[in-house]
């Protein structure tokens, strides 16, 4: 296999040990495809090439694109691509009720089963990382989501400020505020939630035993070595997004008047700085600079999840042929 495809994480095979997995047990498995990567690495149009050329049906992970209306920020495929290929899990939700990742898992099952009955290849693309992980992990049984605990932790946040959330959090799950940020407002909620309804922690309720994946997972991921370079594409593609009426459509969402900026949708990158910038809260050139650092910081977290990854096999550049032959190895593509 070419030096562009490499093995990747703690335990890792090389590509050939791991995809080339023949027994009796792994052919019998339904087999998916994950084309991962940071923010603006082409692992969109990676998957695009690769249905073009084998046939296959693209599964979206991305925790915006599911909601209806947000288009043009969350850079969704447009609708002549999606009649030239398959997508699923696009606009399945309306942005007021927030879409989960055992939401994903779950309707992920059945996309993947129901795209190998039609004697398709599943290739499920995107960046929102708890997503993958939660289809490949499985997720504890955690407790329902409660909305009047949200609103309250949302109003000691806005008094008192999201660190103090953090802090709160240290109290009752120390090693849950080890790894959340006190800046990552919307998994410090979660998990500050949880404790409140459960009197349990974020952290008792992951340590339970949580279903394995039931089907072959080969995995790949589009890194962009120069990181410069990246920031410049993130950049760039912010201001076509301008360019194309991100703005207006963020007001139509605005407009509505049943969406708040303490939605998941709304807290999407990109969004929640337009939010405020048409609340009067940020200049629009202070909105621009917040929205393209923040897409560089979920970059940066992005890289961060896929060094810790498992079997993964990383394309440098978005080379379809490598990728081409990761599938013929892990005996996809027959």
């Amino acid at each position: 296999m070419a030096a562009a495809v490499s093995g990747q994480g703690a335990g890792a095979n090389t590509g050939q040990e791991t995809l080339g997995d023949n027994s009796d047990e792994s052919s019998q498995r339904l087999s998916a495809v994950c084309i991962m990567g940071p923010t603006a690495s082409g692992k969109s149009d990676l998957a695009i090439e690769i249905a073009r050329r084998v046939p296959a049906e693209i599964i979206t992970v991305d925790s915006a694109q599911v909601y209806e209306g947000l288009d043009i920020g969350s850079a969704k495929p447009n609708a002549a691509l999606r009649q030239e290929i398959p997508h699923h899990l696009l606009d399945i939700r309306d942005p007021a009720t927030p879409y989960s990742a055992a939401d994903f898992r779950a309707d992920a099952l059945v996309k993947v089963a129901e795209i190998r009955a039609r004697g398709a290849v599943p290739l499920l693309t995107g960046g929102t990382m708890l997503y993958f992980k939660a289809l490949k992990d499985g997720l504890a049984q955690m407790p329902v989501a409660d909305e009047g605990i949200r609103r309250e932790i949302a109003a000691f946040a806005e008094k008192q400020g999201w660190p103090a959330v953090h802090k709160r959090l240290e109290e009752v799950d120390p090693v849950a505020a080890a790894r959340i940020h006190e800046n990552d407002p919307q998994r410090l909620q979660r998990a500050l939630e949880v404790y409140q309804i459960s009197g349990h922690s974020l952290t008792y309720w992951q340590s339970k035993e949580m279903p394995a994946c039931p089907f072959r997972l080969v995995e790949i991921a589009v890194i962009p070595p120069d990181r410069a370079l990246l920031h410049k594409k993130i950049a760039a593609r912010f201001h076509q997004m301008l360019e194309l009426g991100f703005l207006a459509e963020v007001e139509a969402l605005c407009a509505r008047g049943d969406l708040s900026a303490n939605l998941p949708a709304i807290k999407a990158v990109g969004y929640r700085q337009a939010w405020s910038y048409l609340a009067g809260d940020l200049s629009y050139d202070e909105m621009i600079e917040r929205a393209i650092i923040a897409t560089r910081q979920l970059a940066k977290r992005q890289y961060t999840w896929l060094r810790g990854w498992k079997n993964i096999h990383q394309i440098q550049t978005t080379n379809t042929a490598e990728a081409l032959k990761i599938l013929q190895v892990g005996s996809i593509l027959d």
